[in-house]
């Protein structure tokens, strides 16, 4: 086995060995950090829980740049590693770059879809878990104004965001939800200065409950509501813990399965398109001992219901990728 060490710069840091097994993974976090609180360290999460079961290790890189996808996707492949699993939207147009000049390598990309016969593409129905956090955004509120920050102003962030709409006014009809997103470049995901400040924002137009869906930002919006006493909600990893009874619940977007599965099937593993949503436990809520005070029987009763409909198909979430409209919310 090649020794690559230091070939993304020093800024990077490769989790590389000698000796290691020629389908050894590999997992390319996005930017923002493994340690996010959130998407990445989903991500991480289920990579670590792989490793754990199996004894066997994995690779990673944290990008420091956007320059860096194409060749971190190259360079693991050419050192045999497979497959090749990849968080975030941004790697489609290197991984569609990649794909082909690495016929035998598996390649596995979290909120894209890249069609390649070597690629299997992940994507979540998050409308539906922010439907869900919606309706118990409302249920908790007392002034009748709820908010959502996201992070890039992109389609996906604003599946989000319509979802939440969604689900809060169908609690409250007469409820008025604000959204604002932190930026239009990928530095969004890691600005939690920015988050604050929206999230201040937002208060004094009168939300008295704030869901992030911004990454790195997220946590300085989670820290802000908890200092002005507000309830915020988390999103991709459980995040009620950063706050205890201050984080009224998170969306959880099951990434940590999604790589979990893909190191679990390993090469030669099933290609093509894969939808994670409510029905097959790809989205959700969180509740755990952190936020148990806040969550009624009654509301959590009211949203498992819901929950139900939509896995069965008797309630359908306007998916605004769909057709780029929010019925919801007016951005």
């Amino acid at each position: 086995m090649t020794l690559m060490t230091k070939f993304l710069g020093a800024a990077a840091t490769l989790a590389l060995s000698t000796g290691a097994a020629l389908a050894e993974p590999a997992l390319i976090f996005d930017l923002g950090g493994k340690f996010d609180k959130s998407f990445n360290e989903a991500a991480y999460n289920g990579a670590q829980r792989w490793a754990e079961e199996t004894g066997e290790s994995y690779r990673e890189i944290e990008l420091q740049s956007e320059a860096q996808r194409e060749q971190a996707l190259r360079r693991f492949a050419e050192a045999g590693a497979n497959p090749i699993v990849m968080t975030g939207f941004a790697f489609g147009d290197a991984l569609g770059q990649v794909a082909g000049d690495y016929p035998d390598t598996d390649f596995v990309i979290i909120d894209m879809v890249v069609d390649q016969p070597n690629v299997r593409s992940v994507v979540f129905n998050e409308h539906e878990g922010s439907y869900l956090v919606g309706m118990l955004a409302a249920e908790a509120s007392k002034s009748g104004t709820v908010s959502f920050i996201g992070g890039m102003d992109i389609p996906l962030i604003r599946k989000f965001a319509c979802g939440f709409a969604e689900g809060a006014k169908a609690v409250n009809p007469d409820i008025n939800v604000i959204a604002n997103m932190t930026g239009s470049t990928p530095a969004a995901w890691n600005d939690p200065v920015k988050g604050s400040e929206l999230t201040k924002a937002q208060i004094s137009q009168g939300s008295d409950v704030v869901f992030s869906a911004a990454g790195g930002t997220g946590v300085g919006v989670l820290q802000t509501a908890a200092d002005e006493d507000i309830l915020s909600i988390g999103v991709d990893s459980n995040q009620n813990f950063l706050h205890p009874g201050k984080v009224l619940t998170s969306m959880l977007k099951r990434v940590d399965n999604a790589v979990y599965q893909a190191m679990t099937d390993g090469p030669g593993m099933e290609k093509g398109f894969n939808v994670m949503g409510i029905a097959n436990g790809g989205v959700g809520y969180a509740m755990d001992e952190f936020n148990a005070s806040l969550v009624t029987p009654e509301m959590q009763a009211q949203v498992d219901a819901a929950a139900e409909k939509i896995a069965s198909g008797e309630l359908s979430v306007h998916d605004y990728m769909t057709d780029d409209s929010c019925p919801a919310l007016s951005f």
